[in-house]
């Protein structure tokens, strides 16, 4: 709204506008209570019908409590795994992006619930004029006069928001900021998943390799008795190329392994936002493949519209582009603005709102939208269709999170059978292979039954193992698919990039 002021202290309010301010806070008052109404869907939280149970998971007898997933990764039992996680929480750079979108979404909704108040711009100025008058009166003379002239004031306005415009993007914006600070809640859940994942495999790998460097290893000394065995006449050439063929085969497998090894210290090292290879002094060490803690728990199908961070920002996009429908629709009703402002001129600084003239104005402006092609419209089914897509990919993130419970829940299980007859099979397979061993040193077995014997061994303890790392992959997918995150609090506030004498001043071209 228009006020009244100067650039002096011996300023004083025009008579006629002291006795006119009844009547403008009068209209005031009006304009605040008609700002009190709005157009367009108000948002309701959708309704979806989801299972009461898990339908992989055991039934119980008392409906279970909602998860507690805080640190699940602890349950792997790895220190190093969990300073891993803490260190990539503070370098990601995704979740540093996120923070970013977070002070993004504050700054806009900042910028929307700035139109709801009045604007207030100020102005000055000082001319130097001149004007030259001529008169008759016998012969022609002409006058001039030079004078300075000083003006300042003040100009004002304000939208009365009465179908809500304003209001309606305050709202949208508000869930805006909901749905980036669930955004960055997503991501830091799935870089703790990947980061437990990528460390897991990394361990299995480690362990493959040294499974099959002492394997081969094992292989070899079967190879150079074969070879003993042929000199004293006791084996054929084809038994000794058969137990060199294997030994290579199985020393075949590690480059592979080695690679894979790699790419997983590699990518663990860009997840921390740090360089690939930062990592690998510190994975050197071969350690156990971490093995979960079991049972997690799962609760019901509904925990996960409010544990899943990414079901969360779902929803808050869908209340978001309710918001901005109302937004679109108050456009084609009026608007009324209240615009108002007070000016001073004086020829001398020193009389600006003393001896000068104060001039003021205030008054409504209303403006209706009468005919635009029927672009008003437009925006509002535009609008309609984007709340209707937000709703759709809202359903499909449930439904998409309830998969990935459900595939969790069965693979953990099955993978835990597999150990168990995995681990059977190992055994057997070493007792058979040391036992076709020493039958063949002492001339008692043929050395297919050896080479069979030490294939199987290795192909089942080298199974036993991948099969070790898919349990702690599946408990990982679990807990992310139950919406286990990082629940510690993150400082979103700071930015990544500090600009420095953005006043006045100088520009000079730099070039790279």
């Amino acid at each position: 709204m228009s006020g009244s002021t100067t650039f002096s202290r011996h300023a004083t309010v025009p008579r006629g506008l002291r006795r006119r301010a009844p009547r403008l806070a009068m209209l005031l008052a009006c304009g605040a209570v008609l700002s009190g109404c709005a157009v367009g869907p108000d948002y309701i939280v959708p309704g979806i019908e989801l299972p009461t149970t898990w339908g992989n998971a055991r039934p119980t007898k008392t409906p279970p409590a909602i998860p507690q997933l805080s640190e699940w990764w602890r349950r792997l039992n790895d220190p190093l795994l969990n300073r891993l996680i803490e260190e990539a929480v503070q370098g990601n750079l995704d979740v540093a992006s996120a923070k970013a979108r977070i002070r993004e979404a504050r700054a806009t909704r900042r910028q929307a619930v700035g139109a709801l108040f009045p604007t207030l711009d100020g102005y000055g100025s000082a001319t130097r004029n001149q004007i030259s008058t001529s008169t008759t009166s016998g012969e022609a003379a002409a006058t001039t006069t030079t004078y300075n002239q000083f003006q300042a004031g003040f100009d004002s306005s304000w939208e009365l928001d009465i179908f809500g415009a304003n209001r309606r993007n305050v709202e949208a914006t508000t869930y805006g900021v909901d749905a980036a600070e669930d955004d960055l809640r997503a991501t830091l859940l799935t870089l703790v998943g990947d980061v437990a994942s990528y460390y897991t495999q990394a361990r299995g790998y480690q362990a493959r390799i040294a499974l099959a460097r002492r394997t081969a290893a094992s292989q070899r000394e079967t190879a150079a008795l074969t070879q003993r065995k042929f000199d004293a006449g006791s084996a054929s050439a084809v038994d000794v190329a058969k137990a060199s063929a294997q030994a290579a085969s199985t020393e075949a497998n590690i480059p592979t392994f080695e690679i894979s090894y790699a790419e997983s210290v590699n990518r663990l090292g860009v997840l921390l936002g740090r360089e690939p290879t930062a990592l690998a002094p510190l994975l050197a060490r071969v350690k156990p493949i971490p093995a979960p803690r079991l049972p997690l728990p799962k609760g019901i199908p509904a925990d996960v519209l409010v544990m899943r961070p990414d079901v969360r920002k779902a929803e808050r996009q869908l209340a978001q582009y309710t918001a901005l429908i109302g937004k679109a629709e108050a456009a084609l009703y009026p608007s009324v603005s209240l615009t108002g402002s007070v000016s001073t001129t004086a020829l001398k600084v020193g009389d600006l709102g003393k001896n000068s003239t104060i001039g003021w104005s205030f008054g409504p402006t209303l403006s209706v939208p009468i005919f635009n092609g029927g672009q008003l419209r437009a925006a509002v089914q535009i609008g309609e269709a984007q709340r209707d897509q937000y709703y759709v990919a809202w359903r499909a993130a449930v439904l998409s999170a309830l998969e990935d419970v459900e595939n969790a829940i069965v693979s953990l299980s099955q993978q835990r059978k597999r150990v168990g007859n995995l681990s059977e099979s190992a055994r057997r397979y070493a007792e058979a292979a040391r036992l076709s061993r020493s039958l063949y040193e002492t001339g008692s077995s043929s050395f297919l039954d050896v080479l069979d014997a030490e294939r199987s061994l290795y192909t089942a303890e080298d199974s036993l193992l991948d099969t070790r790392v898919s349990v702690a992959t599946s408990y990982v997918a679990l807990a992310k698919g139950l919406g286990g995150g990082w629940d510690g609090a993150i400082d979103s506030s700071v930015p990544e990039v500090v600009d420095l004498n953005t006043g006045p001043h100088l520009v000079t071209s730099r070039h790279p």
